[in-house]
């Protein structure tokens, strides 16, 4: 209940109910969706009063602005409901990384890409990086074709979203799950 309420008030400074509505004249629109026309916010508030609903401004921008007669408290409680539907309904997608080296040996090279085929098929992206030390960097085409090698063990199960490229002392590259 105290989460509904926190989002029920963060959510309830979006708009302005009934005597909040301070505006000389407002489109009003009625609980069936119907356009009422433009009137006084005071018979507005009247009519909605009649009715025993609220008066909600909807579009303060709008020259008037235009308000509609609703359930205020139902209205809010499916926009929180709707909301957590939505969070519910997203994917965080990780970035795990794996680190190799230029001078890995195939065995290495085997269980480094066994490992990140089981992040792949998790459903993770995965950042594979190489650290060039000292020489190393005077022959970076190694380390593209070390990442080359790894990629062809992998790409059953993953995309190259980014190809190798080379940072400073770094060689790193991006690969993705396949889209199932």
């Amino acid at each position: 209940m105290e989460n509904f309420i926190e989002r029920y008030k963060t959510i309830k400074k979006e708009h302005q109910i009934n005597e909040e509505i301070r505006d000389r004249e407002v489109r009003l629109i009625g609980d069936d969706g119907a356009q009422l026309g433009i009137v006084s916010s005071a018979e507005a508030q009247r009519i909605a009063d009649e009715k025993g609903l609220d008066l909600v401004k909807i579009s303060p921008n709008a020259n008037p602005p235009v308000c509609k007669i609703m359930n205020y408290g139902k209205f809010m409680f499916e926009q929180v409901k709707r909301a957590k539907e939505a969070k519910k309904n997203q994917k965080v997608v990780e970035i795990k990384e794996v680190w190799l080296s230029m001078t890995i040996d195939v065995g290495d090279l085997n269980v480094k890409a066994k490992q990140s085929l089981k992040f792949l098929t998790a459903g993770n992206k995965v950042k594979v990086s190489i650290r060039m030390r000292g020489r190393q960097m005077a022959h970076s085409e190694l380390g593209l074709d070390v990442m080359n090698r790894f990629f062809e063990l992998v790409k059953e199960q993953g995309v190259m979203e980014k190809k190798p490229q080379t940072e400073g002392r770094n060689i790193w590259m991006m690969l993705a799950p396949l889209k199932a």
